[in-house]
């Protein structure tokens, strides 16, 4: 009789399911696993579009700095200008903006001149500013300015460093250093270690006129 017994609460042990504390223990593992796992998801998906975001500064700014280039190579008469050339102290010339004529026909009343100049943001000073593109008639006074736009956004810096010849005054060589920074959305998203890297863009050019 005692046999049996044993053999039936045996029997009930053996079938019984899980308890209360087991089933929070594996409900507690599972949360833990699909919250590593939602993080983990949500970290890729914000470095891709900080990467993406870097990568798209990179090429609008190379066009930019590529199309500036451009037009110093077959620009004349080019400033800001020191007032002594042989001064080290003023030459070269480090500033914010760069300006050149690009069209001169006297005859016809037209002197235009470009400038590639920095603006700070008007709403937020502190934060990234604008490179301007500035097309103006200088061959009337006071001068008129025909167009002026927005080239790029995100500038956290634009210096355009002119070395001038000493014999000749001219323009030698004109250099331009950008750095962009990432949008002010991606980086209002973004934490340190997903934040998109900043761009740094340097060139050089040298105007045709002295070749």
């Amino acid at each position: 009789m005692t046999l049996t017994t044993d053999n039936n609460t045996n029997a009930r042990r053996r079938t019984r399911g899980f308890s209360l504390v087991e089933m929070l223990i594996a409900l507690a593992i599972t949360a833990s696993l699909l919250t590593a796992m939602l993080v983990a998801l949500d970290f890729s998906f914000k470095r891709y579009t900080a990467t993406s975001e870097s990568a798209s500064m990179h090429v609008v700014g190379r066009l930019v700095a590529h199309r500036i280039l451009s037009q110093i190579r077959t620009g004349t008469t080019f400033g800001p200008s020191p007032a002594d050339v042989l001064d080290p102290a003023q030459n070269p010339v480090v500033t914010d903006n760069i300006e050149f004529i690009t069209e001169a026909d006297r005859a016809a009343g037209l002197n235009r001149v470009t400038r590639f100049e920095y603006r700070d943001d008007p709403e937020d000073a502190a934060g990234p500013g604008w490179l301007w593109y500035v097309l103006v008639n200088a061959d009337v006074d006071p001068p008129t300015l025909i167009e002026e736009r927005p080239l790029l956004s995100g500038v956290r810096n634009a210096t355009f460093t002119l070395q001038f010849d000493e014999e000749t005054w001219l323009l030698d060589r004109a250099e331009l250093d950008i750095t962009l920074d990432p949008s002010s959305e991606a980086a209002a998203n973004a934490t340190v270690a997903e934040m998109p890297d900043s761009v740094r863009l340097v060139a050089s050019a040298t105007p045709r006129q002295l070749r």
